[in-house]
Order: C-alpha cells, then structure tokens, then sequence
C-alpha cells in the first residue's frame, strides 16, 4: 500500500479554511490551476468532493465539514514539528504576524498603547485586529487567531487556556450640556426618567443592568439598540439617551469626547476581561512574550 503525500494535508487545510480554490491557492502562493489539480488528487486520496459549488459558491462536503478542525490541528502540528526549536528567542529581531480577537472597545481603549509597546519592543511584529462577532472557540482551534480578548463565555471549550486581564464595571454615559451630567449623583428616579441605548451583539433588549432595576421593581425605557459600545456612545453623544458601557472603553480619548460618565444607582456585576489562547501556543516564546505584553499593557490602563 503507497503513503499518501503528506504534502496534501496543507492544502487539504488552506481549502476547507478558504472555500475556494483560488483563495487556497493564494494563501499557499500557487497559481489556481494547480490548486485545481491539487484539489483533483486530495478527492481521489479521500473518495470525496470535498468542495462542491453552490450557485457562485463553494461549500463544503459532510466529510469536509467532519474532518475540518481535524485537518487544521494536523497541519499546524506539521508546520510545528517541522520549524527550528527556538531556545532562545531574540525579541528585538522577531519578525512575526498575530492575529488577535478582540471588541472595538478593547481596540479604542487598549490598542494604541499595545501597538506602541510592541512596536517598541518587536519593531517587526505586525498585530492584526480581527472583529468577534460572536462568543466561540472556533477561530483559536483552527489556528486562525492566535489570542482572543474578552469574557470568557461558555462556548469555550476545556482546553482553551486562560488569563485575566482585570475587572471591569458597567457605567452611565450621557452627553455634556445632558440634565444627568450635573448630577453629583444620579438617583433611581432620574436614571429611569430617559430614554435608553442598549449595545448588543446578539441584538438583545436588555442589559446588565436591568437585573438590578427589577430588582428595585422598575425599568428603563430602551429607545434603541445598537451593535456595540462605540456605537451606543456615538448614539448617547447626539441625543440625550443614556448609554451603559464598560468603564474600561472610556480609557479612550475619542470615547470620553463630549461625554460625562456617572455610577450607575442600582449594582450590576463586575466582569473579568480575559486573554484566551489554544494549548498548542502555551510554551511557544513568540507567544508567551505576545501574552506578557497584553498583560503589562491591560493592567498599567487598568490598575
């Protein structure tokens, strides 16, 4: 019986990672015929299609679909196994691409100094900035982002490694010249008496906290919701609304622009905003220095 061509499992990888053959092609820096043939020889090693086309698309088999997080911890184990051990890692000439998961808020609060730092330390390191849309452990065991920041939801599967940043609270925002903003503190009463601009992912109506206004056996007047916490302030800041947001994202000079923030009347909980990475990085020195430079930076802004 022949070995399969080990060389097949990278570009078993980059297609089901890209559902296309030029996208493949471009990501291993081949033209898209021989991709195509490459495409050609993986379904007769597997007996399967593995991208069938759907109108203007390519989508993906069952078997495809089953052998996908499989197919990418093989190929990263491979590009492991086969890069020189690094004993010592010289920071200063690394020359290196990591692609965090992060909110926009972590961006305006946190970015600019962690660019700074690493642009300080690593001249070479590019970090990209890539959006979460949603709560999911996905990106990190495929290997498509190498650390995620946030809080660490139940969609994260036992294995993913963890570190808190630090603690955070929810606070009041309204514009300057707003009836609140010379309030030396906002009571229950005036709290509920405007209206309201929730920022949810998932478009939800409530916030964190409306728990403790049921609490005190009253509710707010939700005007609308937004995407995200940028976008509630952006909101608050031309309206007299009121935006709940993390007091974390008015670190931000734009963010603070033109606002005045308060203590909210009622308690809410705190959250823990955590860095997240997959097992296969946790002794990598690249990543290791990439993790203890999001720390020092997280908690130089948040004592």
């Amino acid at each position: 019986m022949n070995e399969p061509d080990l060389n097949l499992l990278i570009a078993l990888d980059a297609l089901i990672t890209e559902r296309s053959v030029a996208g493949a092609a471009r990501r291993l820096g081949l033209s898209t015929s021989a991709m195509s043939r490459t495409l050609g020889r993986l379904r007769e090693a597997t007996g399967d299609p593995l991208l069938v086309r759907a109108g203007r698309l390519m989508v993906l088999t069952p078997r495809a679909g089953a052998i996908r997080e499989r197919a990418r911890y093989a190929a990263n184990e491979a590009r492991t196994l086969l890069r020189p051990a690094q004993t010592e890692l010289n920071i200063a000439s690394l020359t290196q691409t990591f692609t965090l998961r992060v909110s926009d808020g972590f961006i305006e609060a946190f970015g600019p100094a962690l660019i700074a730092e690493v642009a300080t330390q690593a001249p070479g390191v590019l970090l990209r900035f890539t959006p979460k849309p949603e709560k999911s452990d996905l990106p990190l065991r495929e290997g498509r982002v190498d650390l995620e920041i946030g809080v660490a939801g139940k969609s994260m599967g036992p294995e993913i490694r963890l570190q808190g940043l630090f603690r955070d609270r929810f606070v009041g925002v309204v514009r300057e010249g707003h009836p609140l903003a010379g309030a030396k503190r906002v009571t229950l009463e005036q709290y509920i008496a405007w209206g309201h601009v929730v920022a949810s992912r998932r478009g939800l109506m409530h916030g964190p906290v409306d728990e403790g206004l049921a609490q005190a056996g009253v509710s707010r007047k939700i005007a609308t919701v937004v995407p995200g916490f940028p976008v509630a302030l952006a909101v608050a800041r031309a309206t007299d609304l009121v935006a709940l947001v993390p007091a974390s994202i008015l670190l931000s000079p734009s963010a603070r622009e033109g606002m005045v923030h308060f203590e909210l009347p009622v308690k809410t909980r705190t959250i823990t905003i955590s860095q997240l990475w997959h097992p296969r990085l946790e002794v990598d020195p690249a990543h290791r220095w990439l993790r203890g430079v999001v720390l020092q930076v997280c908690r130089r802004l948040m004592p």
